[in-house]
């Protein structure tokens, strides 16, 4: 993964409270602290991430807000100012937005919770990667401690639904809520915790698949 190919990374997913905008923000700190000029791309009307960039102030990664309808030119107009990683955050119910942004991304990051509601929310997503042929991962979040079997399980049924799904998997941590509410992230507040260590994996892992 060089800084001299801008890189895009969609997060998608149909489910509401998937931790798409958690994933999102801390992904893109973890780009700007590796000295990435890292933005991400609000497209839900929510606008929840944008809410993280104003809490955050004037530090990295810059947050901006764009309908799906202009995805491709804000991503454009983002790479002329020298932005080299952006991450697009995409609301939920919504296959126009998840559309623009697997079509517009190297590649395509699908949080979801081991639940049942939330596992059988993938089919769409699926049906969707499998049209763009775009790599796409699966990341099984807010995973309860000891959820082995349960972890499994959801592992078997993305697997089933054709999709991949990252080896990394993301707790049920306190410190993703506490550092959202305050515009920063997990390893900000805690960087010797659990949750941190999570992203730094998740972080370590996806500059492999974007090499």
């Amino acid at each position: 993964m060089t800084k001299a190919n801008p890189l895009v990374v969609a997060i998608v997913s149909q489910k509401g409270g998937s931790g798409k905008t958690t994933l999102a923000v801390h992904l893109a700190t973890r780009a700007a602290q590796a000295k990435f000029e890292s933005c991400v791309i609000d497209t839900d009307p929510q606008a929840t991430a944008a809410a993280w960039g104003d809490w955050r102030g004037d530090f990295l990664p810059v947050v901006v807000t764009a309908p799906p309808a202009r995805l491709g030119r804000t991503i454009g107009s983002a790479k002329k100012n020298k932005v080299d990683f952006i991450v697009v955050d995409t609301p939920p119910h919504a296959d126009a937005a998840a559309r623009e942004a697997i079509k517009a991304a190297d590649v395509v990051l699908i949080p979801t919770k081991p639940r049942a509601f939330d596992l059988h929310a993938l089919e769409p997503i699926a049906d969707l990667v499998a049209f763009a042929k775009k790599p796409a991962y699966v990341v099984l979040n807010a995973v309860p401690s000891g959820a082995t079997v349960l972890t499994a399980e959801a592992r078997k049924a993305a697997k089933d639904m054709g999709l991949d799904v990252c080896p990394v998997e993301l707790g049920d941590r306190a410190a993703f809520h506490r550092s959202s509410a305050k515009g920063e992230t997990a390893a900000e507040i805690k960087p010797s915790g659990k949750a941190a260590k999570e992203i730094e994996a998740l972080w370590k892992w996806l500059k492999k698949k974007l090499a």
